[in-house]
């Protein structure tokens, strides 16, 4: 499980090239959704910060385009019916089923345009392109004794759980997938899981 100096050091490199491409090329998405929020029906912050644990039990915010209402993650708190589906259901709920989500943001989630903001901290260096969910701190009960290795790597935007079906995949189903990577994870891999996670973006397979 042990990562290579060489390893790491072509894994940031990646992760800094992909990231400054990505920016640049999606601008123009960032300003039309930037708009949206500031003209629109929806009016509010554009992004979205939630706290996540990163490698080695680094705290860090994590960026998403706004898909919900303005104070969405109290809302949740406030209510225990909807909160126990959350946790039940993997700590996710589906669109349809998620009442604090607007039409716009089911769009931006359904094509995973709400995700794109990540680059902003594969850049910053909290997340790297290809790793493990970065996960809020509730859901490290779900890996048990493996929590630390677990954090062991640097959380990724796109990974063998988003690979394989993502919302699909509930635990303890999704800790064994987040894992695998951690054991096996070198640069072929990395690139394995990436193009799987393109497919499966296209396909829009487990998007919520």
């Amino acid at each position: 499980m042990r990562q290579g100096k060489g390893y790491i050091f072509a894994k940031r490199f990646l992760d800094i090239s992909v990231s400054l491409f990505a920016l640049i090329v999606l601008s123009p998405v960032f300003l039309g959704i930037s708009l949206f929020y500031l003209f629109g029906d929806n009016r509010g912050p554009v992004f979205y910060v939630q706290r996540r644990i990163g490698q080695n039990h680094r705290e860090f915010g994590i960026y998403k385009f706004r898909s919900m209402v303005v104070d969405a993650e109290a809302k949740l708190y406030a209510n225990q019916k909807l909160y126990m589906e959350f946790v039940n259901n993997g700590y996710k709920l589906p669109t349809e089923a998620d009442p604090r989500i607007t039409r716009f943001g089911a769009f931006l989630r359904k094509t995973s345009l709400d995700e794109i903001p990540q680059f902003i901290n594969i850049l910053l260096g909290d997340m790297s392109v290809v790793g493990p969910r970065p996960v809020v701190e509730t859901e490290l009960t779900e890996y048990g004794d493996r929590v630390e290795t677990f954090l062991s790597v640097k959380p990724g935007a796109m990974g063998v759980w988003q690979a394989s079906g993502r919302s699909d995949i509930q635990y303890p189903e999704r800790a064994d997938l987040e894992l695998s990577y951690v054991y096996s994870a070198d640069m072929w891999f990395d690139f394995k899981i990436l193009a799987q996670n393109m497919l499966a973006i296209v396909r829009r397979e487990g998007a919520m």
